[in-house]
């Protein structure tokens, strides 16, 4: 099979997909649907938020956060990843604290302002999974690779099986779903999406570049540990992950002079998925754009981002009906 002679068959497709899933290795997996329990629910700004303890893997419950537009019906539904920036204790609480790295305000009040409804957990490691810094990534990610396993496996579990959990829950159930993220967040954004096809869009924010530019610029070590999934550059670019996304719509926010994004990969990944749209008849649907600007979302990625959710959700209900 040649790089891209998956494209346009469904088969194949699944494939691909199903190799990259293998490369993750064995997930905690649950054989029970995903649940959860309810911990608290209150009232800020245009949004009810409510916090949850979900059922998602075999080893530990996940803290999640659901937000929902206030009086109206939720128009979509973003599955919100969180960043890493060795800020364990923030997590989930990224979607209505924000970051440095991020604008205000932060994006639980932005998407409820505009009709969508959003999900966000803890990953393994981060936040209340981390009270008091005492579960190491580090030594997870050692302790996972002994037993075969890796822990962006397990996070990606985590981050689909929340969206699972989110759309058992009232009014939710047949939204169309955007992941959404912010550097670590950005790649689970990627990855859910070409992971699981029911998601409608992906954003992503300020990680998307080849494999093979990182490692000659020398960007590829400033990834945290999970970032590296054993024999995933001899099966997989960049390119051919997002890919798996396509003729989805997706919007890819990049700065100029971000060490995790050496140009060369930024335009090789541009090229290879112009290319990819094109011949799938799509060519609007991929968006690349570089702003003047390091690792963090800008005023203008903002506004680009708004701008995506706003116009492609229109156009996603209006094919759906």
């Amino acid at each position: 099979m040649t790089q891209w002679s998956w494209l346009g068959d469904d088969a194949a497709t699944a494939q691909r997909r199903a190799d990259l899933w293998r490369l993750l290795g064995p997930r905690p997996a649950l054989a029970a649907t995903p649940s959860g329990a309810l911990i608290s629910a209150q009232t800020i700004a245009n949004a009810r938020v409510e916090t949850w303890r979900l059922a998602l893997n075999s080893e530990e419950p996940v803290p999640a956060i659901l937000v929902r537009p206030l009086n109206v019906p939720p128009r979509g539904l973003v599955l919100y990843c969180h960043a890493h920036g060795n800020r364990f204790e923030c997590g989930k609480n990224e979607l209505l604290l924000g970051r440095p790295a991020i604008q205000n305000p932060p994006y639980g009040e932005t998407l409820a302002a505009l009709g969508f409804a959003a999900i966000a957990i803890d990953h393994w490691c981060f936040g209340e999974r981390n009270v008091g810094g005492v579960k190491s990534e580090r030594a997870m990610v050692k302790r996972l690779l002994w037993e075969g396993k890796t822990l962006w496996g397990y996070r990606v579990h985590d981050t689909l099986s929340s969206l699972d959990w989110a759309r058992s829950q009232p009014g939710l159930a047949h939204l169309p779903v955007t992941a959404l993220g912010l550097s670590m967040g950005s790649t689970m954004a990627v990855w859910a999406a070409a992971l699981d096809p029911s998601i409608a869009a992906c954003v992503d924010l300020c990680c998307l570049a080849e494999y093979d530019a990182l490692v000659e610029s020398g960007g590829f070590d400033q990834h945290g540990e999970y970032f590296f999934i054993s024999g995933l550059r001899n099966e997989f670019t960049a390119a051919e992950i997002s890919a798996l996304i396509a003729p989805r719509p997706h919007s890819s926010l990049i700065g100029r002079d971000d060490p995790l994004t050496p140009p060369a990969g930024v335009q090789s990944v541009n090229r290879a998925l112009t290319a990819i749209y094109d011949s799938l008849g799509k060519p609007a649907n991929w968006q690349q754009q570089v702003f003047e600007c390091g690792h963090q979302e800008t005023p203008e990625m903002r506004a680009a981002v708004v701008r995506f959710l706003d116009t492609t959700g229109v156009a996603i209900n209006h094919e759906r009906r």
